[in-house]
């Protein structure tokens, strides 16, 4: 009773941050069954809780290899993981009430809203039914396209397990594969039709449900709400961009700088070698991840429509006129929120960041704060060393990876709950530059 009552006082974003922490841990220990693990593989507590971790948080990185260690029920696991991470804990359970034919009632809706960073819960049991099935064709539709890919070399259903896998991985934008020997993609970088499913998987996992629906509602650009025009408008340049620079950085095809341009927003798939990027490939890669997939997505980082503001903001100071795009004003709420989630994002990474140089002293900066930046992204991306880290480092990591997927901002907000001032003060100005 004492619990119930506990559960019932919490506010929406505690419950859900609670949620996947215990979904995380269930996941730990189911993956630490003899059931879960190959009878050659030893699989210790960390390792197990950074998997868990990095297939909830859809992030996917690891500190084993996931085909090399786990069984196919391990496996499975994993990508039950990275599913219930991409849609949310609260969007799974409200599926499942409505898959028994009960009805949700107002703290689920509730619950739903908040995952779902949507403003009211009027007509949120739609919405999930139409995540749902959204999710369902997808990634049926990646899996059919990948098996011709996997199964030239594979056995029929291996290839078919393989695909079903990354099929959900790419589309929940969780960098995990389960080729084995930790290639990732390595083996397929020039084949055409996996890399494009994937990227295209990556896209529609990352612009967000609510982007997705407003463009098969309204079908027109211009109608679409201002919203969709921010975070397709956004994710269009930074694609571009991505893919120009890895060309000019980087030894690799422009497939190829396309794909890491497109899976650097938090997805975590590579073709090529990470290690082996130019500390200029390395720097373009850490923006990309920082900025990350867009809100109500499957991905992380600050989101393309925080940065999207923060970019119209200096320009709308340089041209003097009012915070504003495709006709529209941006509210200074907007703005104020994009600042707080800037600022306190850019504190974890530095943080972390610190952590990781003092405990992981033989690896060098820009490969930790690669590191910290993919696991805050939740992009899932490594030059390598993320099976090498001590235990401590290992949990910072976990605790990076945790932080991006509920996010900075949120965490901090819903642990401080500071009254309404009484008092007002009088303003005086602060020199700034």
């Amino acid at each position: 009773m004492f619990f119930i009552r506990f559960i019932k006082r919490q506010p929406p974003g505690r419950l859900i941050a609670m949620g996947f922490a215990l979904v995380i841990l269930l996941g730990a220990l189911i993956l630490l069954l003899p059931v879960s693990v190959r009878p050659d593989a030893e699989v210790s507590f960390v390792d197990a809780l950074f998997t868990s971790t990095s297939a909830v948080c859809v992030t996917g990185l690891i500190a084993i290899d996931v085909a090399d260690h786990f069984t196919p029920f391990g496996q499975a696991v994993v990508a039950v993981l990275i599913q219930v991470g991409g849609l949310g804990v609260t969007s799974v359970g409200v599926g499942l009430i409505l898959a028994a034919g009960k009805r949700v009632g107002i703290r689920g809706r509730k619950l739903a809203m908040e995952a779902l960073n949507v403003d009211s819960f009027g007509g949120i049991v739609k919405l999930v039914r139409a995540i749902l099935k959204m999710t369902l064709f997808f990634e049926v539709t990646g899996a059919v396209l990948c098996f011709p890919v996997f199964l030239q070399d594979f056995s029929p259903a291996h290839a078919l397990g393989i695909s079903v896998f990354h099929s959900i991985a790419a589309f929940n934008n969780s960098g995990f594969d389960i080729l084995g020997g930790m290639r990732n993609l390595i083996p397929y970088q020039s084949n055409v039709l996996l890399n494009l499913t994937t990227a295209a998987l990556i896209i529609f996992g990352g612009i967000g449900f609510l982007v997705i629906l407003d463009v098969l509602k309204q079908r027109r650009f211009k109608k679409l709400t201002l919203h969709s025009k921010v975070v397709i408008t956004t994710s269009a340049v930074l694609t571009v961009a991505g893919t120009l620079l890895f060309k000019a950085t980087e030894e690799i095809t422009w497939l190829g700088a396309f794909f890491q341009s497109v899976s650097a927003r938090t997805a975590g798939f590579s073709t090529y070698a990470i290690g082996g990027f130019s500390n200029a490939g390395l720097f373009v890669l850490c923006v990309l991840m920082f900025i990350g997939a867009s809100s109500g997505s499957t991905g992380g980082g600050i989101k393309t429509s925080t940065f999207f503001v923060l970019v119209q903001s200096a320009r709308s100071i340089f041209v003097k006129r009012p915070l504003s795009s495709f006709r529209r004003n941006i509210p200074p709420e907007n703005l104020a929120k994009a600042n707080q989630i800037t600022v306190i994002s850019l504190g974890v990474v530095c943080a972390a960041t610190f952590l990781m140089c003092v405990l992981e002293p033989g690896c060098t900066f820009i490969q930790l704060l690669f590191e910290v930046v993919s696991a805050f992204g939740t992009v899932g991306l490594s030059t390598g060393i993320t099976p090498g880290l001590s235990i401590a480092g290992k949990l910072v990591i976990i605790l990076v990876m945790y932080t991006g997927r509920i996010g900075a901002f949120t965490l901090l907000s819903m642990w401080i709950d500071h009254p309404e001032p009484n008092a007002r003060y009088t303003h005086e100005a602060v020199t700034i530059g």
